[in-house]
């Protein structure tokens, strides 16, 4: 009896270590073992800033990540960014900006129990508490209270599924074609996934709300909970401490790993760097680092705007009298091309010399050509990788001749044709 006693007594603590490792240990609550000083990093950014050479790439532990550009959502550098992986809490950049975009962030908030009995990161709320949607947001995203997530999805949609859905069109406005919500808080779900560009792209929309920019870039903040103070410290390690970074959130779950999106900006270049599934915190933290500076250290900002329109006036001067417009009633285009989204790019600086701009175009037109007629197309290409593509068009009509513009041609060179037939 003793040793069934036992061996039920064993059993149970099993199940109760297997339940533990699979929910305690998920979304910013880190294993023992992760923890780390980050000093020990940031003594070592001399040494990062040094090895961060353009010819070489930094060595990255995460299994996918990328650097883009803020102003023109161009890519720097990447790995795997376009694979489709889970991103834990980084979800909560969705949950935060579809709510700060639906709700009334002055209305109170009471718990349900299902918010309340929500596993993993919590602010700690309990059932019935009562606390405003603004003060929800920052618990959401400085603390990354899963039961917060849950509290807000549950305001705004009425179930976790309606919220989803709201997240999935909202997604489809902003084209991630490759990112699908389930839960507002990111614990692991087969279809809840992204990709590190589109989640950039996503941060990217995100930080261009001024309450969302706000909120990720609070370091401390005191929200009040059923008429009480509670003091949050926000998750973000790199928040105040990296040079330059003024946002966004971290993640981690047992199958997204750890998770890191980060929001940077020195002098004119502003980056968003997504690291996802790197092996522990301290390799989340190392690799943003390094690419961090790897970004700032190798790229460079050209005036792409200024290049691309003194190529194409040049051309135009060269090329206006080449164009045959049959049967037109005039032979010169007037044309312009497709205004860039942007002014300036990042260019790694021993690539800068590599840019190459083109245009390829149609000689010969039939008539009659309307305005914003495409006859061509204006390229920028890098190593034979296309950075931008717009059209070249018709800024006027050019009308068909009809049969009283060819009696008035016959009219007007009348003698030279009849002088010529006598001469024959």
């Amino acid at each position: 009896m003793k040793f069934f006693h036992s061996f039920y007594k064993i059993i149970f603590i099993f199940f109760c270590i297997l339940f533990l490792s699979n929910h305690i240990f998920a979304d910013d609550i880190y294993p023992l073992e992760d923890n780390f000083d980050i000093s020990e990093i940031l003594n070592d950014i001399e040494t990062i800033e040094t090895d961060s050479q353009i010819s070489q790439l930094p060595t990255i532990n995460s299994r996918a990540y990328v650097v883009i550009d803020r102003k023109s959502n161009t890519v720097l550098i990447g790995k795997n960014e376009n694979q489709r992986k889970k991103m834990a809490s980084t979800t909560k950049i969705m949950t935060a900006l579809i709510v700060i975009e639906n709700a009334n962030l002055s209305d109170t908030v009471e718990i349900s129990k299902k918010a309340a009995n929500t596993g993993g990161s919590r602010l700690g709320l309990k059932t019935g508490d009562k606390i405003t949607v603004l003060d929800l947001l920052y618990g959401l995203m400085m603390r990354s209270g899963n039961d917060a997530a849950v509290a807000l999805a549950e305001y705004v949609a009425g179930s976790i599924s309606n919220f989803a859905d709201i997240m999935n069109n909202k997604a489809k406005e902003l084209n991630l074609s490759n990112t699908h919500f389930v839960t507002p808080h990111g614990l692991d779900e087969d279809e809840h996934y992204t990709t590190a560009y589109e989640l950039a792209l996503l941060s990217n929309y995100a930080m261009n709300n001024e309450v969302f920019a706000k909120i990720v870039g609070t370091k401390n903040y005191t929200i009040t909970l059923n008429g009480y103070p509670k003091t949050l410290i926000n998750t973000n390690e790199l928040l105040g401490v990296l040079n330059g970074v003024y946002g966004i959130k971290t993640g981690f779950t047992n199958g997204a790993n750890r998770c890191l999106v980060t929001c940077c900006k020195r002098g004119e270049m502003d980056i968003i760097c997504v690291v996802l599934g790197a092996d522990t915190k301290k390799f989340r933290t190392t690799d943003s680092i390094k690419l961090i500076e790897y970004s700032f250290n190798s790229f460079t900002y050209v005036d792409v705007k200024e290049l691309i329109h003194n190529y194409f006036e040049i051309w135009k001067e060269e090329n206006e009298n080449n164009f045959v417009i049959l049967k037109g009633k005039s032979h010169y285009l007037d044309l312009n091309y497709e205004a860039l989204p942007y002014d300036k790019i990042p260019i790694r600086s021993d690539l800068v010399h590599k840019l190459k701009v083109s245009i390829q175009y149609t000689s010969i037109l039939d008539s009659p050509i309307y305005k914003g007629t495409s006859i061509g197309t204006l390229i920028l290409e890098l190593e034979d990788t296309t950075i931008y593509s717009g059209n070249i068009y018709v800024t006027s009509d050019i009308e068909k001749k009809n049969i009283l513009d060819y009696l008035q041609y016959f009219y007007i060179n009348f003698s030279e044709i009849f002088n010529s037939i006598c001469y024959i």
